[in-house]
């Protein structure tokens, strides 16, 4: 089994930066693709970002493209989510995700197979 805890995220004005956190136990995490999620209310469940299970790659949607920043420590077994210039529309429920293959994956929500619980982000105007 994989646990997958997501922390860091709060209540900021626009303009303002956060950091979450993704520690992951159970499955050798060190060898799967990981991705950040988003979802607002109403809306769907939306790819965010990923990194490549070397950390060599990373992925990301236009909508963060230049602002947020993915990474990973495989020592610690933790992937990162920085996130600088935040907007209201930025506000959601951010889950991290394991990918459900080794090694590889895709940006599909589909494909990862183990979620966290989620961590809240609130922009305010």
């Amino acid at each position: 089994q994989v646990q997958l805890v997501e922390s860091g995220g709060g209540l900021v004005q626009a303009g303002d930066s956060l950091r979450l956190s993704c520690a992951a136990s159970g499955r050798t995490f060190s060898f799967y693709r990981v991705g950040w999620f988003r979802q607002a209310p109403e809306k769907e469940r939306d790819f965010i970002a990923a990194i490549h299970w070397s950390g060599s790659r990373t992925y990301y949607a236009d909508s963060v493209k230049g602002r947020f920043t993915i990474s990973r420590d495989s020592a610690k077994s933790t992937v990162y989510l920085q996130m600088n210039s935040l907007r209201p529309e930025d506000t959601a429920v951010y889950y991290c995700a394991q990918a459900r293959t080794l090694y590889t994956g895709t940006n599909y929500a589909r494909d990862y197979d183990y979620w966290g619980q989620g961590t809240q982000v609130t922009v305010s105007s």
